[in-house]
C-alpha cells in the first residue's frame, strides 16, 4: 500500500535526503577510519616515548568523540526520519529484508560507543598496549559497522541474484560490493589524513608537527590512489542502465566531473603536505580543503543516486516508490501494470474519495495528485524550484497538454531514466492537463474537460 504524498516545496525532499547524508559521510567515515591513524601515531608515540605526539592523538580522539559522535549521530538519526517520511516504502523494504544486518550494525556500533569513550578517558591511566588494544577494538568495530552498511547500501545501487532468489547474502553481496566497499574504506582513510592535518596546524613547530603533517599527506595520498583505482572497479562493475544515465544526463555528468575534479586537488594537497611545509595545516586553509572535499563528497554521492535512476531498488521498486516489476522470489507483483488497466486513484487508500472517479470538477486537482505520486520525489512543482517540472516541460518545447501526453506514455521507454507513468489512459491526461497548467505563460490552449474525461 502506498503512503501520503510527502512534498518539500522549491527543494524537493531527495535533496533534503541528500544534504543530509553528503554531511553525514565525513563524521561517518572519520569515525571509521580515524583510530587507524590513531593507532598508528600512539604506536610511534609510545615507541619514541614523544609526549607531544600522544597529546596530538589525545586531542584527535576528542575530535572524533565530539563531531563523529555528536554530528554525526545527529545526522545518522535524519537521515532515518527524512528517508521514513520521503520514502517510507523503501525504508521498509530495506528493513524487512536487511533487518537482522541492521541489527547486527547496532551491535558494532554500541561497541564503538563505549571503546571511544573507554579510549579517551583511560588515555595515560592504564598500561600503552592495553590502551592501543582498546584502540583496535574500536578500530576494528568502525570498520566491521561499514562492512555491513555497504552491503545494503550496494544492494540498492545492484541487487545481483536477489532479484531471483529473494536471499539475504545474494543481495548483500551483490556485482558492486566489494569495489565498493574497497573504495569506501580508502575514502574514510584519506578523510582521516585531511583532518589529521587540520588538528595538527594547532600544534607548536617542531620536529612533531612536521612529522604529523608528513604522515597525514602519505596517509591521504595513498589511499586516495588506491581509492581511485577501487573507484575505477565500482565503475566498471555498474549496470548498463547506470552507464547510459551517467552519459546521458547532463546534471550527473556534471558533478561526475566535479568529483573527479576535486579528487585531483585534494591528490595535490596530500602531495604538498609530504613536503612537510606547516603553512599548509593552517586552520583556515585546512577548513577550505575540507569544504572542497565536502563538495567532492556530494559530487560523488549524486552519481551513484543518480546512476540508478530510476529506481529506488534497480529491478523492483522505481524512484516514486511504485511497484515496477514483478518479484517472483518475494510474492510481490507488479503495481504499474495494474495501474495502467485499472488506474492509480481506484487502488490508492490516501486518495480523497470524491477524487477517485475523474469527472468535469475534479479533473485538475485528480491531475495535480496524479502528478505528485509518479513526479515529487525528483522533480518539485515550482518554476523556480531545484529540478522543475514546468522547467522541464519548457525546455522540453512540448507544453500542450496533448503532446505532455504523449510523453507521459513513452516515459519508461523511451525517457528509460524516468518511470513509467502510473496510472491508466484518462489518469494519465489529467496529469498532463496539470503540468500544462503550471507551465508559465503556456500559449497553447488548455486542455477541455471533455478531453481529459473522455479523451475527445
Amino acid at each position: 500500500m502506498l503512503y501520503p504524498i510527502f512534498e518539500f516545496p522549491g527543494v524537493g525532499g531527495g535533496m533534503i535526503i541528500a544534504a543530509i547524508a553528503t554531511f553525514h559521510i565525513l563524521p561517518c567515515h572519520l569515525a571509521t577510519g580515524g583510530f587507524w591513524m590513531a593507532w598508528y601515531l600512539e604506536r610511534r608515540g609510545h615507541a619514541t616515548h614523544d609526549q607531544e605526539l600522544l597529546d596530538y592523538i589525545k586531542r584527535f580522539a576528542l575530535l572524533i568523540l565530539i563531531f563523529c559522535f555528536v554530528t554525526g549521530s545527529i545526522t545518522g538519526a535524519g537521515i532515518w526520519f527524512a528517508s521514513t517520511i520521503i520514502s517510507p516504502r523503501a525504508i521498509s523494504g530495506l528493513i524487512h529484508n536487511y533487518v537482522w544486518g541492521w541489527a547486527t550494525e547496532w551491535v558494532f556500533f554500541l561497541i564503538e560507543v563505549v571503546t571511544i569513550y573507554t579510549y579517551y578517558y583511560t588515555f595515560g591511566k592504564v598500561k600503552p598496549k592495553t590502551h592501543m588494544r582498546i584502540g583496535l577494538i574500536y578500530a576494528w568495530s568502525a570498520w566491521i559497522s561499514m562492512v555491513i552498511i555497504t552491503g545494503i547500501l550496494a544492494f540498492m545501487m545492484t541487487p545481483g541474484k536477489w532479484l531471483e532468489t529473494g536471499g539475504f547474502f545474494d543481495g548483500f553481496f551483490n556485482p558492486t560490493y566489494w569495489p565498493q566497499l574497497f573504495y569506501r574504506t580508502m575514502m574514510m582513510l584519506a578523510i582521516s589524513g585531511m583532518f589529521a592535518a587540520l588538528l595538527a596546524g594547532f600544534m607548536k613547530s617542531g620536529p612533531t608537527k612536521t612529522y604529523v603533517i608528513k604522515t597525514a599527506g602519505r596517509w591521504g595520498l595513498i589511499s586516495l590512489s588506491l581509492g581511485a583505482l577501487f573507484a575505477v572497479w565500482y565503475y566498471f562493475k555498474l549496470p548498463a542502465n547506470a552507464h547510459e544515465t551517467l552519459s546521458g544526463v547532463p546534471y550527473d555528468q556534471i558533478m561526475f566531473k566535479i568529483s573527479l575534479g576535486i579528487g585531483a586537488v585534494m591528490a595535490l594537497y596530500f602531495a604538498l603536505l609530504l613536503t612537510g611545509r606547516e603553512i599548509l595545516v593552517k586552520p583556515v586553509l585546512a577548513l577550505l580543503m575540507i569544504v572542497v572535499m565536502f563538495v567532492g563528497i556530494g559530487g560523488g554521492e549524486s552519481v551513484r543516486e543518480y546512476s540508478r535512476r530510476p529506481y529506488l531498488i534497480p529491478g523492483v521498486m522505481y524512484s516514486n516508490q511504485i511497484v515496477a516489476h514483478d518479484l517472483e522470489a518475494k510474492g510481490i507483483k507488479s503495481e504499474v501494470t495494474r495501474y495502467q488497466e485499472e488506474g492509480f486513484l481506484q487502488n490508492n487508500y490516501f486518495v480523497p474519495p470524491e477524487w477517485r472517479r475523474i469527472d468535469e470538477k475534479n479533473y485538475m486537482q485528480a491531475g495535480m495528485l496524479l502528478t505528485k505520486a509518479n513526479c515529487v520525489i525528483c522533480h518539485t512543482m515550482e518554476v523556480n524550484g531545484r529540478s522543475s517540472l514546468p522547467g522541464l516541460v519548457t525546455e522540453m518545447g512540448s507544453t500542450s497538454a496533448s503532446e505532455l501526453n504523449d510523453f507521459l506514455e513513452t516515459m519508461g521507454e523511451d525517457y528509460n531514466f524516468m518511470p513509467a507513468f502510473s496510472g491508466n489512459p484518462q489518469e494519465r491526461r489529467a496529469a498532463a492537463a496539470f503540468i500544462a497548467s503550471i507551465v508559465p505563460d503556456n500559449e497553447n490552449e488548455p486542455p477541455t474537460a471533455e478531453w481529459v474525461v473522455n479523451g475527445e
